[in-house]
């Protein structure tokens, strides 16, 4: 499906993407950078690929799931690792998903707000984005913080509708994740499952997701 301007009435103000899994393939930069803290300390290290399954709520969560017998004084060490190499390397293997970058320039031309709400800590969210989309410009770019809770708690929406003001009939949330469709389930935003990503699309069916789609081409009528 083409891209362009659309012939009909503009139906979505704001959409909310998260970023690992939607926006960018970043799991090989993720697993690599925990098995670079799971070498450190003496861990066994896990195939890339075991990673889609443990990453999406948060890196303190990615590393006890990566490590599931170390105590919260290990856990702490090995974030403190993990943050060490992945601050130096995020941007190693990362790729944007094929049509992201098209699909993001295409809903701004069309007045639409771009947000980000990520379960990947602040400082990297906020590098991360403004390296793959020099060129397009996003409402609010929302990673964890400790002032708010991890998705699907809603208060990161809510956040992002403080500082991008807009009815929440006008709103849509795009992940490849139960975690955000739950987020948005709870914010009472539409919801829009990804395939691409990191879960199945079982899961995502299982969450109730508004709509599943297969491709970025897919999600510009969404928004309309």
């Amino acid at each position: 499906m083409a891209l362009g301007p659309g012939n009909f009435e503009l139906m979505k103000q704001l959409v909310i993407f998260d970023l690992d899994g939607t926006l960018l393939n970043t799991i090989a930069d993720l697993g690599t950078a925990t098995n670079y803290a799971l070498k450190k300390n003496g861990y066994n290290e896990h195939p890339l690929s075991s990673y889609n399954y443990m990453v999406g709520d948060g890196v303190r969560k990615l590393m006890e799931r990566a490590a599931s017998d170390a105590s919260p004084e290990q856990i702490d060490k090995l974030l403190e690792d993990f943050r060490e190499y992945y601050d130096d390397h995020c941007t190693d293997q990362t790729r944007p998903y094929p049509g992201i970058p098209e699909l993001l320039r295409s809903l701004r031309a069309e007045g639409i707000r771009i947000a980000v709400a990520s379960n990947k800590y602040q400082a990297a969210v906020e590098k991360i984005i403004p390296h793959y989309f020099p060129d397009v410009e996003f409402a609010a770019l929302r990673g964890e913080r400790s002032d708010f809770p991890k998705k699907p708690d809603p208060s990161v929406v809510f956040d992002i509708l403080s500082q991008a003001p807009t009815p929440k009939a006008d709103v849509m949330m795009v992940g490849d994740s139960a975690v955000d469709m739950e987020t948005a389930r709870r914010a009472c935003i539409d919801s829009v499952g990804v395939t691409w990503g990191f879960r199945p699309v079982s899961e995502l069916r299982s969450a109730y997701a508004d709509h599943i789609v297969s491709d970025p081409s897919e999600i510009y009528p969404l928004a309309h």
